[in-house]
């Protein structure tokens, strides 16, 4: 018997997986309860309506009830709501200003309750990881990816909105994910399509760069997004997701880091470009990552079989996995549903509520 198929777990516990439509396909349902998917991440793709989106992630956490490798704990849908130009829902949807806009009012307590803002209305949505707060901070004003998704390019600017913007959403029941490790503001490619390579030294990074991070660890941030970033003066061989000695040297032992490492897009053309399909995910679990993020259920599917495999001729240590899943499952077992507390009217009329619209609009004309 292979080993793979021995375990207690499911190997799919470490994929966070994306899929096609604006319903459960019967072929989506299928990979879920046989391969024992936990996690989800939602596109715009996904994202007609409001009432749409409640019946799909209801559908989802449906699922968990039936699922034998849910544990008894809800599955975990995520998708990238930061408001200005990365929003997945918009239509019905109260849609924050990009985070630069926010920082450079420089008042805190207005990250704090536009977060909070964001995050009822996810919750009432039924999603329960938001890829947010940015603590990056924008020093090449060249960045083609981050720009304005970053509250500024000062340390102390970005420190104080990511944490107040982390505050607000655990207030209201949403799991933040903070990103992206060891940091993208001093990128001049964008990593959706090639592998930026950036040179800040190590010491500007542990006293500028890291600090909005770990002030964000500090405020109860379990979720950590790393970044396809290459820094060949630290780590000449692999990219952020991929080296050991960013996610285990300096997020786990330097940070002090307790919550999980999700990977960016492992689509992306930094991934793609630079390792093949079935050894990045390997290469990424053996680095440190506890999730893998994929944003298509084909590619989660060939990131299965791959692991499967790289558990099965050894090279993927089970111990290790299985501190990853046991990260994971803690927090899932934290997870708020909000059809167990919420009418579907309530939440309906949360998304989009005219109060938030008028918060947004204060801040714009403040």
């Amino acid at each position: 018997m292979n080993l793979s198929s021995a375990l207690e777990f499911s190997p799919a516990e470490l994929i966070i997986t994306g899929f096609s439509g604006k319903t459960l396909s019967a072929g989506t349902v299928k990979n879920i309860l046989q391969e024992g998917f936990t996690h989800f991440i939602l596109f715009a793709h996904n994202y007609e309506s409001k009432e749409q989106l409640i019946a799909l992630t209801d559908d989802v956490q449906a699922l968990a009830r039936s699922s034998q490798f849910a544990s008894g704990m809800p599955f975990v849908v995520s998708t990238d709501q930061e408001g200005g130009r990365v929003a997945r829902f918009r239509d019905g949807f109260t849609i924050l200003p990009p985070a630069g806009k926010v920082g450079d009012k420089g008042s805190p307590n207005f990250a704090f309750e536009l977060a909070k803002v964001q995050a009822r209305e996810l919750h009432a949505a039924g999603i329960q990881l938001n890829y947010a707060p940015v603590c990056d901070i924008n020093t090449n004003p060249k960045n083609p990816v981050i720009g304005d998704r970053a509250y500024g390019s000062q340390e102390g600017v970005v420190t104080r909105m990511a944490t107040a913007s982390v505050r607000g959403h655990l207030l209201e029941k949403v799991e933040p994910c903070i990103k992206h490790f060891p940091g993208h503001g001093d990128t001049h490619l964008d990593s959706h399509l090639s592998l930026p390579e950036v040179n800040t030294p190590l010491e500007t990074l542990k006293t500028r760069e890291w600090v909005p991070f770990h002030k964000a660890m500090r405020s109860g941030a379990r979720y950590l997004m790393s970044a396809h970033v290459m820094l060949p003066h630290i780590d000449p061989q692999r990219p952020g997701t991929f080296s050991s000695t960013f996610l285990k040297t300096y997020v786990r032992g330097n940070l002090m880091y307790q919550g999980a490492i999700i990977s960016d897009d492992m689509e992306m053309g930094a991934v793609t470009s630079t390792f093949g399909k079935e050894e990045a995910p390997v290469l990424a679990l053996q680095a440190g990552c506890d999730l893998l993020c994929y944003r298509t259920e084909e590619q989660s599917m060939i990131a299965l079989d791959a692991i499967r495999k790289g558990i099965d001729d050894g090279r993927l240590d089970v111990n290790e996995l299985r501190r990853s899943i046991e990260r994971t499952r803690t927090i899932r077992k934290d997870v708020k549903l909000a059809q167990a507390t919420l009418s579907q009217q309530d939440r309906l009329m949360l998304i989009g509520h005219p109060d938030h619209q008028k918060m947004v609009q204060s801040f714009q004309l403040g």
